[in-house]
């Protein structure tokens, strides 16, 4: 299949580092109904998860997020899902995230190195 030569549709940001000695690739896309974060150090998507804020009356927001697939027994991968969907929605967005994370560790250094959640 070859390429058209035409520029990716969606508004994105992708950008490769290194965390602790690991290649990291970031890609950030902008859908219309949904931000799109990808982290991966092993070349494939990882853990899916999805996070949103809860519309409610309440003053103080709530937010609620679940493992799509892939490891449901890693609550840092959650923390950082809910870290971003924090920081989305503190900056004026009601957008979804959909956030894979393919690392090849989970801890607290990883993500904080992965520059977009547990600031």
């Amino acid at each position: 299949m070859g390429s058209s030569g035409l520029p990716f549709p969606v508004p994105h940001n992708q950008l490769s580092l290194h965390i602790k000695g690991n290649k990291t690739d970031l890609v950030i896309c902008s859908h219309d109904d949904h931000f799109l974060v990808i982290a991966t150090q092993i070349g494939s998507m990882g853990t899916i998860l999805h996070a949103r804020k809860e519309e409610g009356l309440s003053i103080n927001p709530t937010f609620h997020v679940s493992v799509i697939f892939g490891k449901r027994n890693e609550p840092m991968l959650v923390a950082c899902a809910r870290q971003l969907i924090e920081h989305i929605s503190s900056s004026g967005s009601s957008k979804p995230l959909v956030l894979s994370l393919g690392l090849r560790d989970h801890s607290l250094e990883t993500l904080k190195g992965s520059s977009f959640c547990c600031n």
